[in-house]
């Protein structure tokens, strides 16, 4: 009944983004972010479900009469800058021309369509959908993986999505982390009370959740994340207080097994996985010194980078040429992309944030924005600090998530910049349902 139902919607859905593009970047972001296809059986497992959206969504985009300009500010200028600095570092990389190759346009289909996003959505509806989805699609596994700890008491771990980014018990323990603040906004901008209550018990599910995915960077994520929302939130002590209490309450249920694993922070050196990082880590601040303008590309787990500049000695319990991914997105992007990736990894985090505050402080005021955009912005800012936090411990710098989340920024900065261009001297309400692409139009005075 699964495989039928996920395979009905699958290529139920692919005629409709013929008919409207954007239905497919929302496409795109349901099975980039939940993978649903690896959750059916037989041959839907392997169906390139994604290259067909894709290709739909393109030609349906060409045709498209709802398509905006692609929006320029600094985020987005320091994101085509960062994508066209991997495409350079590729022609002096390291590893294997067609594995580098392969992982180029793995990467550049991920960003490919996230500016298709960028050209077709504007306005709080189409937004708002963008985050349903991206968010219920990685939280059914902190759902699903939060009843099964309560039922099994925390005896086995939380995995994610096979064959997805996320698979591993750590990397679903950071995309948790990082829709928390997202499932939070929707909690609060919903009008009914039945849905906010299935959200916050949602939200109380994926906490347990995330301790079932028995990973040390989640749980340092989401205490960063928690401290943070109590800033930021509506209701900030009190939501930061309910989250650190709802973990302190759940921790005290946890088997040894978990308490155990979670002290082994504090214990790193006799952890064999900690040093394996901390091996890595070394190995490719090597490489960055000897190659610091290009890195070595695409594919750092290679065995010619590790036989160059690994330190000697290996590492406890493993071979004596074992390798590694990077196990740290600023390491992943200092060594795939050296000091110039690094840089530009890095700010586009950083304008990514002050962009958000700036539009807080633009819109808090403002009757027709204030009631979500600065909400919204300040979720986008926590979701980013967990991401920073959790993704120190993860190879993650090619996750479509943190994207999607710079995605919102850039969508609400268009949409007020269209409003503002569009505006003129007319009233604020002709000026809404003018900008607005999900309202009715009306007569203007």
């Amino acid at each position: 009944m699964r495989n039928l139902l996920i395979a009905s919607i699958l290529f139920g859905v692919l005629p409709f983004i013929l008919w409207r593009a954007r239905i497919g970047v929302y496409a795109w972001a349901w099975i980039a972010m939940m993978v649903p296809h690896r959750l059916a059986y037989g041959f839907v497992q392997t169906m390139p479900f994604a290259q067909m959206v894709a290709v739909l969504t393109l030609i349906s985009t060409l045709f498209s009469r709802d398509k905006r300009p692609f929006p320029v500010n600094s985020i987005t200028v320091v994101y085509v800058c960062f994508m066209l600095w991997m495409s350079v570092t590729c022609l002096f990389a390291m590893g294997r021309p067609e594995v580098v190759l392969d992982q180029w346009v793995f990467v550049l289909k991920i960003h490919f369509m996230l500016f298709i996003t960028l050209i077709l959505l504007r306005g709080r509806q189409q937004i708002e959908i963008l985050i349903w989805i991206t968010t219920l699609s990685i939280a059914y596994y902190g759902i699903k993986g939060g009843a099964f700890t309560l039922l099994t008491g925390g005896s086995s771990r939380v995995w994610g999505p096979p064959g997805g980014v996320i698979s591993g018990n750590n990397e679903l323990g950071i995309a948790l982390v990082m829709v928390m603040p997202f499932m939070y906004y929707l909690h609060q901008t919903m009008h009914r009370k039945l849905g906010r209550y299935a959200m916050a018990g949602a939200m109380a599910l994926t906490c347990v959740g995330i301790l079932g995915t028995q990973s040390r960077g989640a749980l340092l994520s989401i205490v960063a994340m928690a401290l943070l929302l109590a800033m930021k939130g509506k209701n900030r002590i009190k939501t930061g207080l309910a989250i650190l209490v709802l973990l302190g309450v759940a921790m005290m249920f946890m088997p040894d097994s978990w308490t155990n694993r979670m002290n082994s922070i504090q214990t790193y050196q006799q952890d064999s996985s900690a040093m394996s990082r901390i091996y890595t880590w070394k190995t490719l601040w090597a490489l960055a010194l000897d190659r610091p303008i290009t890195g070595a590309g695409f594919g750092t787990d290679n065995p010619v980078l590790f036989s160059m500049y690994a330190p000697p000695g290996g590492v406890e319990g493993y071979p004596a040429n074992v390798v590694f991914v990077a196990h740290s997105i600023y390491l992943q992007a200092l060594g795939e992309h050296g000091f110039p990736g690094l840089a530009l990894y890095l700010l586009l985090g950083l304008v990514t944030w002050r962009k958000a505050a700036a539009i807080i402080k633009r819109t808090e005021k403002d009757p027709e924005y204030a009631d979500w955009v600065p909400l919204l912005m300040r979720m986008t800012q926590v979701s980013l600090v967990g991401f920073a936090v959790g993704g120190t411990f993860l190879t993650l710098v090619h996750f479509d998530l943190p994207y999607y989340i710079i995605c919102y920024v850039v969508l609400v900065d268009a949409t007020l910049r269209e409003r503002a261009t569009t505006a003129g001297p007319r009233s604020s309400a002709g000026i809404a349902q003018i900008n607005d692409p999900n309202s009715t139009p009306s007569r203007i005075p």
